[in-house]
């Protein structure tokens, strides 16, 4: 079933002057600007939010890199350093 089919996310000119006109009869003029305030802090704090999570994303795989690039495999016939020991993890 298509939702645009019942007119929903088809929202043009005459439609969202409709719904700025039920808000402001709701809410009254005065209050127009202080959930303008309000809406535009939330998105901004929801943007910082979602930047530091990628940021953080972001280094955890660059530190999985990292340290998969650090570690070598052994080959056939050597012995592992106590140095290479301490860094690859336990069975």
């Amino acid at each position: 079933m298509n939702i645009f089919a019942f007119g929903f996310g088809n929202l043009g000119g005459p439609d969202l002057f409709i719904i700025l006109l039920i808000v402001l009869v709701l809410f009254g003029a005065k209050k127009l600007p202080e959930l303008a305030r309000s809406l535009g802090q939330s998105m901004n704090e929801f943007r910082k939010a979602r930047e530091e999570f990628d940021k953080e994303l972001h280094q955890a795989a660059q530190e999985m890199k990292s340290s998969v690039q650090n570690t070598q495999p052994l080959q056939s016939g050597q012995q592992a350093s106590p140095a290479q020991s301490q860094r690859l993890p336990s069975p």
